[in-house]
């Protein structure tokens, strides 16, 4: 008999997981949250299959909801032509009342922006984690750069000596 793993420690294995490589590049991530997604039918097929691009999108919140905007979720190829979704549609964020004042707080102070981190399902739940940040200036972005060049180097010199 296989042991059940606890419900508190569900994995991402459900299915991809697609991430947003380019914002921890271009954003410095002040704070993480982790949103329920408002989808249809085609569009969970297809983010099932990968088919997503976080690249383009941010948050806003609007009339009190938190909205997604600028993700780019493929169409199902298998769908018909009358049950397909529109790719670039704008997709609400499942999120307490109380989350969506405090980001709005934050959004409304200079050069703070909501990003999406990643998207990945979770108990068959479609989820997106979603970022508070602030965009980095260019010499941030090659100080990062040589920080991490700085640290493979000592991780090769660490190896060298094993």
């Amino acid at each position: 008999m296989a042991k059940k793993k606890p419900k508190d420690e569900k994995s991402h294995s459900e299915g991809p997981r697609i991430a947003n490589r380019k914002a921890w590049h271009n954003f410095q991530i002040l704070e993480v949250l982790e949103c329920g997604l408002a989808l249809t039918g085609t569009e969970v097929k297809s983010l099932r299959a990968g088919q997503a691009q976080l690249d383009e999108g941010f948050a806003r919140v609007r009339n009190g909801q938190l909205i997604l905007v600028g993700v780019n979720i493929a169409t199902y190829p298998q769908a018909g032509a009358m049950m397909q979704h529109e790719p670039l549609r704008e997709r609400r964020l499942l999120v307490h009342r109380r989350q969506i004042k405090q980001l709005e707080m934050h959004v409304k102070q200079k050069g703070k922006t909501i990003v999406p981190l990643a998207m990945y399902f979770k108990g068959g739940w479609a989820k997106c984690e979603v970022g508070l940040a602030i965009g980095k200036k260019f010499f941030d972005k090659r100080e990062d750069l040589k920080k991490k060049d700085q640290q493979k180097e000592m991780n090769r010199a660490m190896n060298k000596r094993r």
